[in-house]
């Protein structure tokens, strides 16, 4: 891939952009948001080059002086067939609270031209031909680049002194090949947070398609040890054992790589689902508690089972950003983790378990050292379903055998639980009163 020695050219698309984001407005905790028009000439990792015309939607602080310093540019997901800023749903609170910006980047042909994912006919061209009747991509082979030149936009329009690249579960497979064969001769990004992350990585040529029910994403793919920008990888239990296959990929830690594995979490829960789109911050406890635990039915989707309600990837990506900010910033590394406890069976590799049937190792949070419920990244039955994972709540003669005093009880277990994950560094001290609020909320709504 070439060096570029021209920015792509830029312009404004006025009027709100066509994107499944929070619902909240955003000038209500002083964000304010943009949507760019980029074009330019994109360069495969083969040497051809193609003209390519994307947008780019950023939100930022509205005052200049509240800016950290730091931009988190998102590959968008389209697994959907259309664009979904996965990381920024799960991490919003944390961005303006720090004063992040962050770009979202249509960097692959299904964002615009539709023709992929669980809604194939979805694209902002299918959607919105009026508004985005102007954008083309010439394939994924040049997703890379038009992802690089992206990079340059926010650092050369918006200041971005640190760029953290990031994207979560199919971007994360492009991200692996953009590590592996594109960083080094790039040298964009600064930093990079790779979130549900498959085991394989994504075809140079463009030539991946995801086709559901098909484990076309496992692998045994490691980032390369010889890279000099940080990495942090991020897993869930579902990434780790269920269809994505990352776990013939796990690799040690090394100097420029962190792997954290999240017990009781799943590729999707009902923080993403219920919660992430109305949490401006403004939600008492009680009511994020509502929206976590509505786990029968997520969205009018069906499932068999109810999915995972544990909100710790929530609060464990906010360290993850924190950290990896300051590893990029001042060289001070995020911890490293435990790795989830895994036996190799005859019939393949299977999580080893507590009495309550959680699973041992790993990330710890308090929704797995003080539990009200059995959280699972498996056994959720579905092609698309089983990425939810699962939750089965105690009883009540469970809640009562665990913690006798009742709420008194479990909020002292749980508080000290939430203390040691803030001590070891995998929750952020911001975030703790909250999470020990919403621990309790949760508790009193599945005991009553």
């Amino acid at each position: 891939m070439t060096e570029h020695t021209a920015s792509p050219a830029t312009s404004t698309l006025e009027g709100a952009p066509s994107l499944f984001s929070t619902a909240f407005d955003l000038r209500s905790v002083g964000y304010v948001t943009e949507e760019l028009l980029c074009s330019g000439i994109a360069t495969s990792c083969a040497g051809e080059t193609a003209p390519f015309t994307t947008r780019l939607v950023v939100y930022r602080p509205e005052d200049p002086g509240r800016g950290n310093g730091a931009a988190v540019v998102e590959w968008l997901n389209v697994s959907g067939g259309f664009d979904v800023p996965a990381v920024w749903m799960t991490t919003h609170r944390h961005l303006v609270r720090e004063g992040f910006t962050w770009m979202g980047v249509t960097a692959q042909r299904v964002g615009i031209h539709g023709g992929g994912g669980v809604l194939p006919e979805s694209g902002l061209r299918v959607s919105d031909p009026e508004r985005y009747s102007t954008l083309a991509h010439p394939g994924d082979e040049f997703a890379f680049d038009v992802f690089t030149q992206a990079g340059r936009v926010v650092r050369e329009r918006f200041g971005g002194e640190r760029l953290l690249a990031t994207g979560e579960s199919q971007s994360s497979l492009y991200l692996v090949s953009y590590l592996n064969e594109v960083s080094p001769t790039a040298g964009m990004f600064d930093g990079y947070l790779l979130v549900g992350r498959p085991g394989g990585a994504a075809p140079l040529d463009g030539s991946f398609t995801l086709v559901l029910g098909e484990p076309r994403l496992a692998g045994a793919v490691r980032i390369r040890d010889d890279l000099a920008t940080p990495v942090l990888v991020v897993q869930s239990e579902t990434d780790l054992l269920g269809r994505l296959g990352y776990y013939p990929a796990r690799q040690p830690d090394g100097d420029c790589f962190r792997l954290w594995e999240v017990a009781g979490s799943a590729h999707c829960d009902t923080y993403f689902l219920l919660a992430a789109a109305l949490d401006s911050g403004a939600l008492s406890a009680g009511d994020l508690a509502r929206l976590v635990l509505a786990a029968d039915e997520p969205l009018g989707m069906p499932t068999s089972l109810p999915i995972n309600s544990g909100p710790q990837m929530h609060f464990v990506l906010h360290a993850a950003l924190h950290h990896l900010d300051q590893w990029v910033g001042d060289g001070s590394a995020p911890p490293g983790a435990d790795r989830l406890v895994v036996r190799d069976d005859a019939d393949g590799p299977a999580f080893v378990l507590d009495e309550h049937d959680n699973v041992l190792g790993g990330v710890r949070s308090p929704w797995v050292d003080a539990p009200i419920a059995t959280l699972s990244g498996l056994g959720q039955p579905g092609d698309l379903a089983q990425l939810f994972g699962t939750s089965t709540p105690f009883d009540a003669a469970t809640l009562d055998r665990l913690y006798p005093g009742g709420v008194t009880d479990f909020g002292s277990r749980f508080d000290a639980a939430t203390d040691h994950a803030v001590a070891s560094g995998f929750l952020l001290a911001a975030d703790a009163d909250e999470i020990k609020a919403l621990g309790r909320a949760m508790y009193v709504v599945c005991s009553t």
